[in-house]
């Protein structure tokens, strides 16, 4: 009983501690887009206060139908994740834009947002790293193709790449996923533009180790061939990356679960610059 009454009174003395990371829900201004776009910022607490200390930063993209809260809605200790690895972690609001800049809506320029205006606002009013060896993006689904395309439309501002059941190839399925509302038809001769916007047109611009590129998919989901075609397309250009296929579909269990191999994935390659 004396030993249980002294840990009781340590334990009021000293509780464990709980994450200090802090979350800021801001509204972004987009010159490009003429709108202000929702954004979550989660900073580990390294990154707070008068004495806060540089971090690398992670961009985290939700899926189609989803908004900035959906990451940190389904994984909700991703504050105590960017507190444990020091990372700073931004969601933003990507809407059903595919996060292209689209030739046909003004208010979908979010090639534009992600790879330039969002960047800069991050590193101009946060303690980051700001060079792309300690930048990186990641999403699913939708998200998934956002994160690769702009990373490889953009290898001079992000250093490392994933992408979790990527929706790879926008050819396909697109008209069921507004993209015919943000692309010129296929129809009309207007065949190669889809494919122009599509992840996989843009390997031909790559360079081999230009980024560190992690992607994955479960074996039951429905994105699995066009990322087995990325995969192959890139082995056929000889582009290094790790690419994994493992149990589930295109689910939150699964994402929730592979943003943790991504986050260390991340983690490993920012260490490589400090």
């Amino acid at each position: 009983m004396k030993k249980i009454g002294f840990l009781l009174i340590i334990s009021l003395l000293f509780p464990l501690k709980k994450t200090a990371a802090n979350v800021d829900s801001i509204r972004i201004f987009s010159p490009a887009n003429g709108i202000s776009i929702r954004t979550l910022v989660i900073l580990p607490e390294k990154a707070l206060g008068e004495q806060a200390e540089a971090c690398p930063v992670v961009y985290l993209l939700h899926g189609y139908s989803g908004n900035e809260t959906d990451w940190l809605t389904h994984k909700t200790d991703l504050p105590s994740i960017a507190d444990e690895k020091g990372l700073i972690i931004v969601c933003p609001d990507g809407k059903n834009s595919w996060y292209l800049d689209s030739p046909l809506k003004k208010d979908n320029q979010y090639e534009t947002f992600i790879s330039v205006e969002l960047i800069n606002y991050i590193d101009t009013h946060y303690a980051t790293i700001s060079d792309r060896y300690h930048r990186a993006i990641t999403g699913l689904s939708m998200g998934g193709h956002g994160a690769m395309y702009n990373a490889f439309k953009h290898p001079d501002v992000f250093g490392a790449v994933g992408s979790m059941s990527g929706a790879i190839n926008v050819n396909n399925g697109g008209k069921n996923f507004t993209l015919a509302s943000l692309l010129p038809s296929m129809t009309n001769g207007n065949t190669g533009n889809w494919g122009a916007h599509s992840v996989l047109a843009q390997i031909a611009h790559l360079k081999n180790q230009e980024l560190a590129i992690l992607f994955d998919c479960g074996i039951n989901d429905f994105c699995l061939p066009y990322n087995e075609a990325l995969h192959k397309a890139l082995v056929d250009k000889k582009i290094d990356h790790d690419y994994t296929i493992r149990p589930g579909s295109h689910t939150w269990d699964y994402w929730t679960n592979s943003i943790d191999y991504h986050l260390l994935f991340f983690q490993k390659y920012f260490e490589i610059y400090f």
